[in-house]
């Protein structure tokens, strides 16, 4: 099953840092999620693209989870010569990401 057909994402920048937060569409895949989508498979799935390192936090008040990537937008919005300088694409990417 691939990510995207229990959840969704938003993304957001800061400088050279994105955030991506996931959402599950039904409340009980919250702790699948918690459990399958760890730090090093994200890393993994977005191995050169985040250069740097990548934290989750569980936001349990709306069944969430955060990733905050650190160097992953080529230096960032305003310097990066990239075709999407915001990472809005980075959240279809990890959509994408086959859970076992």
């Amino acid at each position: 099953m691939k990510l995207y057909d229990i959840a969704h994402c938003r993304t957001g920048d800061k400088g050279n840092t994105i955030t991506l937060s996931v959402i599950p569409y039904e409340a009980s895949d919250y702790e699948l999620l918690k459990e399958r989508l760890t730090v090093e498979v994200v890393k993994h799935h977005l191995k050169g693209i985040v250069e740097g390192e990548v934290k989750r936090y569980d936001v349990q008040n709306i069944q969430a989870l955060q990733f905050v990537c650190s160097q992953a937008l080529a230096t960032g919005v305003t310097t990066s010569l990239t075709l999407d300088t915001h990472g809005k694409s980075l959240s279809f990417a990890l959509l994408e990401l086959e859970l076992d």
